[in-house]
């Protein structure tokens, strides 16, 4: 490929060069991209939860509140760990007991099973987070040069690319 004399090829930016060598080096960047998303995303998590008042929550916490507060429909340790992709359901059982000491959720048995949904204190923690995020991160967006339909399109490109994790995580455990 010819390249002005004056321009600089563009640098491949990933996190394990060694995965990196030949092919693929695209999948590298985009999961360099993707750790450093992820990343900043629990930083912002917390930091808007405590903004919003409350600082003891980890990021996994704070996913688990607003799912189960979600459409204010109650939900099983299973309908948690499904909609979330989270395999080990410990992590999230320990989660969920935690909102529960903290009252920001509750726990209805019904036969064999337990169903949670927010309290009053846990639906209005996820409202003040809800203003703190529209304060502070969609007033952000809003200058940046990407519109919502591609903002959309990402998100779909990222569920999408979830299953492909996915399928290779379960071929991984066949070898």
């Amino acid at each position: 490929m010819n390249m002005p004399k004056n321009q600089k090829p563009k640098r491949k930016i990933v996190s394990s060069r060694h995965l990196a060598n030949s092919e693929g080096w695209q999948l590298s960047e985009f999961e360099f991209g993707l750790i450093i998303a992820y990343n900043g995303f629990s930083r912002w998590m917390s930091k808007c939860m405590t903004a919003a008042g409350n600082s003891d929550l980890n990021a996994l916490e704070i996913l688990i509140l607003h799912h189960v507060n979600h459409r204010e429909k109650q939900k099983r340790l299973s309908d948690v760990t499904f909609l979330l992709n989270i395999e080990d359901t410990h992590t999230v059982n320990y989660a969920l007991k935690k909102l529960q000491k903290t009252n920001l959720i509750e726990g209805e048995k019904k036969g064999k099973e337990l169903f949670y949904k927010t309290t009053k204190a846990g639906a209005s923690l996820c409202d003040q987070y809800r203003e703190v995020r529209e304060q502070c991160l969609l007033d952000s967006l809003i200058h940046m040069d990407m519109n919502q339909d591609e903002l959309s399109e990402i998100a779909a490109s990222l569920r999408s690319l979830s299953g492909l994790y996915d399928q290779a995580s379960r071929a991984a455990s066949s070898l």
